[in-house]
């Protein structure tokens, strides 16, 4: 039977147990405070790299006073009473005692290099999830002006940070992470599905655009029947095949997609309403598409970094290959939204009359001139 735990009880056990990085930080400082001539071995980490308060003050005050007589320092508590009294100008709470506490729980002093690398190692961690978490909140935040631009510099920054792991942890053959990815947020509002309709009714109504939008993909869409109805549209464009209503229609029943249980006089009714154009309507679907993509790869790292069995290594690797899917959508957002660029000849000094051609078969059309 369930206990109904007192509410007077202190319940230990709900207090979460500090992880690995926690002590991993104690050791270091340990080492710095009994060797404080080790900090010349200590590389690759600043004070913000300490996952609490307490420590990131106390790295910051061994690092910022000058180290003491190796002879003094073992005779006396001087230089530890500086530390502690310069870090208590940083954060309270911290004592003489858990200074002393560091000293004793430090293995081996001279690790001190190994415990700088995985302090490192854990905060590059850190800032990569903040980066994927930053992506991911971007990406779905429906008030800003320009959410493509603003996500994808978001992005940027993302691939700035994997970059910076990459240089301080170089890469070596390695498997990719072990770590499911979380499944796709399903994004099927009413929104975006009557926009999905209205492109697929002024696709069919203007088909001499189809074929200038080969930058959407059928996975841009949210519904699988809107996305066969794009299947169809620009296979019947690429055949230069008659487009209208009926002509897609037929070719949708090739396709299997009035099996899946759409009627005939619903895809007539959908495809027989167009309004305004298709680009405006396929580039909303594109930055929809490419927000839905943003959102997932964001999730995607985020996950990875969450899994304390992925290396720094594999962090690198599988972060590369989730920003790979958001830059083919990148690429297709930027052909959509870059104006077209007009090649026009280069005109020659010198222009040779032109050649003669051959003689007409037929009489030229007679030009009427209105009185």
């Amino acid at each position: 039977m369930h206990r109904t735990p007192d509410p007077d009880e202190d319940d230990l056990n709900t207090i979460p147990s500090p992880q690995p990085e926690f002590y991993i930080e104690q050791a270091l400082l340990g080492a710095l405070l009994l060797e404080p001539q080790q900090l010349d071995n200590v590389t690759g980490i600043d004070p913000d790299a300490f996952s609490t308060a307490a420590h990131t003050a106390l790295f910051d005050a061994i690092r910022s006073l000058p180290a003491p007589d190796p002879a003094q320092h073992a005779k006396n508590t001087t230089w530890l009473n500086t530390v502690l009294t310069t870090a208590c100008k940083q954060t309270r709470g911290l004592t003489a005692s858990y200074l002393h506490g560091l000293i004793q729980v430090c293995p081996w002093p001279r690790h001190a290099p190994a415990y700088a690398r995985m302090i490192e190692a854990e905060h590059a961690r850190r800032l990569l999830r903040a980066a994927a978490q930053r992506l991911a909140q971007t990406a779905r935040d429906t008030s800003l002006a320009h959410p493509a631009p603003t996500t994808l510099a978001e992005a940027d920054a993302l691939a700035a940070v994997v970059g910076d792991i990459a240089a301080k942890f170089p890469q070596h053959s390695i498997p990719l992470p072990r770590t499911p990815s979380p499944p796709a947020t399903a994004l099927d509002d009413e929104e975006a599905v009557d926009e999905e309709r209205l492109l697929l009714a002024t696709a069919t109504a203007h088909p001499g655009d189809i074929e200038q939008m080969r930058w959407l993909a059928p996975d841009d869409f949210t519904r699988p029947l809107h996305s066969g109805l794009w299947q169809c549209l620009t296979a019947l464009a690429r055949r230069h095949s008659p487009v209208d209503p009926v002509t897609v229609l037929w070719e949708a029943q090739h396709r299997g997609l009035l099996a899946s249980g759409a009627q005939p006089t619903e895809l007539l009714d959908l495809l027989g309403a167009p309004v305004g154009s298709p680009e405006h309507w396929a580039e909303r679907i594109l930055q929809r598409s490419l927000l839905a993509t943003a959102h997932h790869v964001g999730r995607r790292i985020e996950a990875f970094t969450d899994d304390p069995t992925t290396t720094p290594y594999q962090l690198v690797v599988g972060s590369r290959r989730a920003l790979a899917d958001l830059s083919a959508a990148r690429t297709r957002w930027h052909h959509a939204t870059s104006p077209t660029l007009t090649t026009r000849p280069t005109a020659t000094k010198a222009t040779k009359p032109p050649r003669a051609g051959p003689p007409r078969t037929t009489a030229p059309p007679i030009t009427r001139l209105s009185r």
